[in-house]
């Protein structure tokens, strides 16, 4: 079956409705099994792979930039057509400004990397508050115009942040971003959903949300809270599973059972099923894990099956009931 493209915003960027995180590449995910796992991805029909040159800088000895070069090489190798790429600049310790100078020579360092003639998504990672954000937006919109980037995006921006910066493009003529990334899954809700989705809506900006498993809380494998020290990645997932927690992995379970899907695939349905959302960002740091992610991109659930999940999953301060 032939996956629906979903175009960005106002370019002529057309995505599959899952992005493939890269976080993982040259870190959980050595070499040979990211191949494995781009491979499958698409062959699969995926298109936006997602990435940033401060991966995986947090790992010792890492200096960033690890993800981008196994990305390359594998571009190199394969050779794959209609592969999109999105980078970002704003993260990586020691080049987090967002100057001029700084992001372009990021945007070259990452072009050089990944072995690519344009970067198709280019994202500011974070703001930049000690750079006036006039001097962004002219440096972002000279990438565009020098043919290095083809679309921009914001990482993690306020609502506020991103009118501010639609407001300086508009004035000064520049290119436009057409996609956000904030964190948005079920159990993180209320800053997309009061903030920043009702921007995207008035701006026609695609959302494609990061942390949409919510470190892997919404694969229903940690339905216990253990010590961080213990396992940092279950540490961190199971952090999520409180009472209400547990209500919205039950009832994704539930949903997930008359599709025969898992959950997943559900956790993801539901998100990219909510408004101005085009596709979640997910990875994974086997191939045989991809299955459920790309599962995702094809299960629709219905009306009442959004509405069941977006009503367990409403914040509740803890110990309400």
């Amino acid at each position: 079956m032939t996956t629906s493209r979903i175009r960005l915003g106002d370019s002529n960027l057309e995505i599959f409705p899952l992005v493939l995180g890269g976080n993982v590449f040259g870190w959980t995910a050595d070499e040979a099994a990211s191949f494995e796992i781009l491979d499958a991805f698409v062959a699969a029909g995926g298109t936006l792979i997602d990435t940033a040159d401060s991966y995986s800088a947090w790992v010792p000895g890492h200096e960033g930039g690890e993800s981008e070069r196994v990305i390359g090489a594998w571009l190199a190798d394969r050779k794959p057509e209609g592969v999109q790429i999105a980078t970002k600049v704003g993260m990586l310790p020691g080049a987090t400004s967002l100057t001029a100078e700084n992001v372009r020579a990021v945007a070259e360092q990452s072009r050089e990397r990944l072995g690519v003639e344009q970067i198709d998504l280019f994202y500011a990672h974070q703001p930049d508050p000690e750079t006036p954000l006039q001097d962004t937006v002219a440096a972002f919109d000279a990438l565009v115009r020098d043919g290095i980037i083809a679309n921009i995006g914001l990482s993690n921006y306020s609502g506020a942040e991103t009118e501010r910066w639609l407001d300086i493009a508009e004035r000064t003529g520049a290119a436009k971003p057409v996609a956000l990334q904030p964190q948005y899954n079920l159990v993180h809700r209320n800053d997309v959903e009061d903030d920043v989705q009702p921007v995207a809506l008035r701006h026609n900006l695609s959302i494609l949300p990061w942390g949409s498993l919510a470190s892997g809380f919404l694969t229903g494998k940690y339905r216990e809270q253990v010590e961080q020290g213990d396992s940092p990645r279950a540490g961190g997932a199971s952090k999520f599973a409180t009472e209400q927690g547990l209500r919205i992995i039950d009832e994704l379970e539930r949903i997930g059972a008359a599709h025969d899907a898992s959950i997943t695939s559900t956790g993801l349905a539901w998100l990219r099923q909510q408004p101005a959302v085009a596709a979640p960002i997910a990875s994974v740091s086997r191939a045989e894990q991809l299955p459920d992610l790309i599962a995702s991109a094809t299960l629709t659930l219905s009306d009442d099956e959004l509405a069941s999940l977006t009503e367990v999953s409403t914040w509740q301060p803890e110990g309400a009931k």
